[in-house]
């Protein structure tokens, strides 16, 4: 038997301590969560991501009462840029979530639907997608969304 180990890197940083253009795209993905449709959950997450050039794309999660027709946050996202600028790879996600007490003290993650759109999007314009992950004590700042599933199933695997 063989034991494989993998790691991984999580920067904790504070607002401060990130990039003008970081910082902006969290500010975004924090506006972005008022555009939530959480009458369910009253969580409300927003997203913003930078395309290859420069632009930014914001969503926010949507439920609906006959579950599970809602979307997340950073899907919403994802799939509006990529309607409109199929031509650009994502460069950066930021995800921000809040409830009725404010914005969470501790960063949230994509589901696992949302990691795997995150990970197609990494391998079709083989380029990796910095995620900011917003809290009110600290932002987690990784280089790919394969920091967040390692172990990953994209198209090659579908081949070998």
């Amino acid at each position: 038997m063989e034991t494989i180990h993998i790691d991984i890197t999580v920067r904790a940083c504070s607002m401060d301590e990130l990039s003008v253009a970081d910082r902006q795209l969290v500010e975004q993905a924090k506006q972005a969560t008022a555009n939530s449709y959480a009458n369910y959950s009253h969580f409300h997450v927003g997203a913003a991501l930078r395309l290859a050039d420069g632009s930014i794309q914001i969503g926010a999660n949507q439920e609906n009462a006959a579950f599970p027709s809602g979307l997340c946050a950073e899907r919403s996202a994802i799939f509006a840029a990529q309607a409109m600028h199929p031509e650009h790879a994502i460069t950066a996600l930021a995800i921000a979530a809040c409830n009725a007490n404010g914005f969470t003290q501790e960063p949230v993650t994509p589901c696992g639907a949302c990691r795997q759109v995150i990970l197609e999007m990494e391998d079709r314009y083989q380029s990796p997608v910095r995620i900011l992950l917003y809290g009110q004590r600290v932002v987690y700042c990784l280089e790919s969304v394969k920091d967040l599933m390692p172990l990953s199933f994209v198209d090659k695997n579908m081949h070998m």
